[in-house]
């Protein structure tokens, strides 16, 4: 396989979690009795420009296809970030009923109906059907398509460029990280701005964060990398916020490599703390699987030794980072019977790999089960003051990322 973004060939793994289905491929009670597909999933860093990317095995249909049960509205705090993101760009942007907003991945609509209530002319454009319905069925005006230079071509000549393109955890899900970026050139007004967040490659390392790769995410991407692919794209980065989104992600700000808009201080900061970890140097990447295979045990032993002690364990959250651990773990239902979530696409399916039943979030009340594993790890603190009733009982709240946690 070569670099998807330069194109030399990758020698250097960066992480192997043996083989698993597609992260988000939940079973239901007719599709159990056949066979799953396995994928390896597999990790290579580019030595030329840096890029971590998942090897090759299956095309993006496979993974985002008509039953995808993935839908954003169902987080709260996902909600408000959303919420907060539409005001912010809107004051420092000063956009107004004659811009006009496309969000890449528009999910259900979660984001752009900000813009809508506020006045502001938007589209979104969103691959799965499911999602994108949810989207228009709330009056978002939605683009079934994947995007890429193409479509970018086609809106230009629409006359639909853009003063804003919004790209909330995409990026990393692009098969072809070039085609999309080269769209976003091609859709962008004279000044027009791009924003991308996307989990941070260096806290993905520094927290040990290896149930964020999945299948569906092709790319693991650094500030440094994410320069080099818009400079090839003839966009550049003019600013980046960090956030605490996902264990720590980044906000990428980019215009066309043209526009007036000067850079700020930080880009130069943040580039210089990723030089300065290593990220410019192959030695970076080199003991990621051990610090991985911790986390791992680490989980296993807990749940073991609690199974001993005759403890009640639920889980929290079919989220595909969950089911990236579990099946990397190898715990099936002996181990964690069910998993409850408040979404109802999934309720009533089974994880993908492991099987394990995914519950209405009701059950907790009349289980009372003693401990809570929550996967996704990212909002825990949501999800205990969903919960607090239980743990005013006694019931314990487990995460298991960077390492086991009590509380």
């Amino acid at each position: 396989m070569n670099c998807r973004h330069c194109s030399t060939p990758l020698h250097r793994q960066f992480l192997d979690l043996g083989a698993a289905p597609p992260s988000n491929s939940y079973l239901t009670q007719d599709t159990l009795n056949q066979a799953e597909t396995f994928y390896p999933l597999r990790l290579f860093v580019c030595d030329s420009c840096r890029l971590v990317q998942t090897e090759d095995f299956a095309s993006a249909d496979t993974y985002f296809n008509s039953d995808y049960a993935y839908f954003s509205s169902t987080s709260s705090s996902w909600l408000d970030h959303a919420k907060r993101y539409a005001t912010a760009m809107t004051d420092r942007f000063d956009l107004n009923a004659s811009s006009f907003v496309i969000e890449v991945a528009s999910n259900d609509g979660y984001l752009l109906k900000n813009f809508v209530q506020a006045g502001i002319p938007c589209l979104g454009v969103e691959p799965t059907k499911s999602t994108a319905e949810a989207a228009e069925a709330i009056g978002v005006p939605t683009l079934q398509e994947f995007f890429g230079e193409d479509l970018g071509r086609k809106l230009a000549a629409e006359g639909k460029k853009a003063d804003l393109i919004a790209g909330n955890n995409v990026y990393a899900h692009v098969p072809d990280i070039n085609d999309f970026t080269l769209g976003i050139a091609q859709a962008l007004k004279p000044e027009g701005v791009v924003t991308l967040e996307f989990p941070h490659l260096m806290r993905l390392v520094e927290f040990r964060q290896f149930d964020t790769v999945y299948h569906e995410h092709y790319s693991y991407l650094s500030l440094l990398v994410v320069s080099r692919i818009f400079k090839a794209a003839g966009l550049r980065v003019f600013d980046v916020e960090e956030l605490s989104t996902h264990g720590g992600s980044l906000r990428v700000f980019g215009c066309l490599e043209a526009s007036a808009r000067n850079q700020s201080d930080r880009v130069d900061q943040l580039l210089t703390e990723e030089i300065g970890r290593g990220m410019d140097d192959g030695d970076f990447y080199s003991a990621f699987q051990d610090q991985a295979n911790q986390v791992k045990d680490g989980l296993v032993r807990f749940l073991l030794d609690e199974k001993a002690k005759g403890t009640t364990i639920a889980g929290y959250g079919a989220a595909a980072k969950g089911n990236t651990l579990l099946n990397y773990a190898g715990v099936r239902p002996d181990l964690l019977p069910y998993v409850c979530d408040a979404a109802p696409s999934k309720i009533g399916k089974f994880l993908p790999g492991s099987r394990i039943p995914i519950l209405s979030p009701d059950v907790l009340t009349e289980k009372r089960p003693d401990v809570i594993v929550i996967l996704p790890w990212n909002i825990a603190d949501e999800v205990m003051a969903q919960l607090s009733d239980l743990a005013e009982q006694g019931t314990r709240f487990v995460t298991a990322v960077p390492e086991i946690r009590v509380r």
